[in-house]
């Protein structure tokens, strides 16, 4: 069996109980078209995230989030100390970004909002100015050229205030979170349209920063999950009672949580609840160590989302036999699941460890549109990651097939509607700092200038959003400067 990965595979974990399941994949071999054109209205666009490339960590009010902490541990939690203390520098650079994106021909720009920079308290009895100035400025900027803005609002940087009384597994979250949504609402909700909640929730809730607490594997990640749920949910309401009717936007949320507010019934799904409840008994506690949703909970969760945020990077086998039992500690949700994962020696291999299956995302797509009704999916990251130099040909092949498979499910009536590049630019890659590089743009962290130059593919991309057409074949020139092929 296989699973098909919609996790940041930049943080290592891929299996799938939340909520998808494991995807049946085959191996055959799909038509590949030489030139395909994408229908009118599909957008394309490019993705960071606050923490990885603004930089100004203690600048102009902003407090402290729990990467600022992590990082800042010693003896080092990374293996080079680095930090996103400077990262790219945007919080400064935020007009050369944007060119950047005029340059690529970007529909739409996706960052997240650095929760400790608006909010330095994490509640909103205190709105920061400078913060606030901050994003006002980036988001009219990408306006004045026609860049749509689409707002992540939690992008893994918990206020760590938040985090010492507990993170996503404290029940009183859900208020936080939904406040500090609200005033995003208020202060932004007039530009931007398009919103997403939280950043791949399982990554979030299998993580130690974000609970809050370490050593509860197999309890923590489920509260958090519930937690989770409850937040989006709420935050989905509030925009929808108090901001659609005025600012007319969407909000979604990413497709790891998909069976509670996608499917037909809602609610975690029947096997997993059975499962872990088994387990828990098997394991000497009193009642399952999945929190249970109540009918209330399963009702204001199931279908509150207008899109389903998809983000994708490659695709791992996973088999389970009696090598699997006793494999990982227990309890923990690895135990739970009892899958091991492997990739084949033949798939092709990125250089970072990341294989290159652009049909695991074909397959995955279609599970998405026969199983859950065939929502309309926003393909919110997907990316290569490679090394430093700009001659980059293996991420646009990766692109190209990428792009070819999800245009095989959309001539399958899968609804998806756009594709997001990780990244705009190079940025710190979390517990890769930054060795691993993701972006179109290089840029340079030790020079003190952060210079950006345009990759081989950033010229690609920017010749497939200036025509619309996937060309298999096509040769990208980079003889005249991106900014001079607009």
């Amino acid at each position: 069996m296989l699973i098909s990965n919609m996790n940041n595979i930049k943080s290592g974990i891929t299996l799938h109980l939340y909520f998808l399941g494991c995807v049946a994949l085959s191996t055959a071999e799909y038509f590949v078209e030489n030139t395909r054109k994408f229908p009118d209205g599909f957008m394309f666009g490019a993705a960071t995230s606050a923490y990885q490339i603004e930089g100004a960590w203690n600048v102009d009010g902003k407090s402290e989030s729990v990467w600022d902490h992590i990082t800042h541990k010693r003896p080092c939690v990374l293996s080079k100390c680095e930090t996103g203390d400077d990262a790219a520098n945007s919080y400064y650079l935020y007009k050369e970004d944007v060119k950047m994106m005029r340059d690529l021909g970007l529909d739409f720009y996706r960052f997240s909002i650095s929760w400790t920079r608006i909010l330095p308290t994490g509640f909103p009895d205190k709105i920061n100015e400078a913060g606030k100035n901050y994003y006002n400025n980036l988001i009219d900027e990408m306006l004045k050229y026609n860049i749509t803005p689409m707002v992540t609002m939690f992008h893994v940087d918990l206020p760590q205030k938040l985090y010492q009384m507990g993170g996503w597994t404290n029940p009183y979250v859900v208020d936080w979170f939904s406040d500090y949504a609200r005033v995003l609402f208020e202060l932004f909700g007039d530009r931007v349209k398009r919103w997403l909640t939280i950043n791949e929730p399982r990554e979030t809730c299998n993580q130690e920063f974000a609970t809050g607490y370490k050593d509860l594997y197999g309890v923590a990640e489920y509260l958090c999950a519930k937690n989770v749920l409850l937040a989006h949910a709420t935050a989905y309401h509030i925009y929808n009672n108090e901001f659609r009717d005025s600012q007319d936007g969407q909000i979604g949320i990413w497709g790891q949580f998909t069976h509670p507010i996608f499917s037909e019934n809602g609610d975690f799904p029947e096997k997993m609840k059975q499962l872990i409840e088994y387990k828990s008994f098997m394991q000497g506690f009193k009642r399952s160590r999945l929190p249970k949703l109540s009918s209330r909970e399963v009702a204001m969760i199931k279908g509150s989302a207008d899109f389903l945020a998809l983000n994708h990077y490659s695709t791992e086998i996973v088999y389970r036999n009696e090598s699997t039992s006793g494999f990982f500690e227990s309890p923990s949700f690895y135990d739970d699941v009892n899958v091991i994962k492997y990739v084949p020696y033949e798939w092709k291999n990125t250089g970072s460890g990341v294989m290159n299956v652009p049909w695991g995302i074909y397959k995955l797509l279609t599970k998405i549109r026969e199983d859950y009704g065939n929502p309309p999916v926003y393909i919110s990251e997907n990316g290569y990651a490679g090394k430093s130099g700009i001659i980059d040909d293996n991420r646009i092949l990766y692109m190209k097939e990428y792009l070819n498979a999800i245009l095989d499910a959309m001539e399958e009536g899968s609804d998806i509607r756009m594709y997001t590049a990780w990244s705009l630019m190079d940025n710190f890659e979390w517990g890769s700092g930054y060795d691993t590089k993701y972006g179109l743009y290089e840029v340079n962290f030790t020079s003190g200038n952060f210079e950006r130059v345009p990759r081989k593919s950033a010229y690609f991309y920017r010749s497939l959003l200036k025509k619309r057409i996937l060309d298999m074949n096509y040769e990208t020139d980079m003889s005249v400067p991106i900014y001079e092929s607009n």
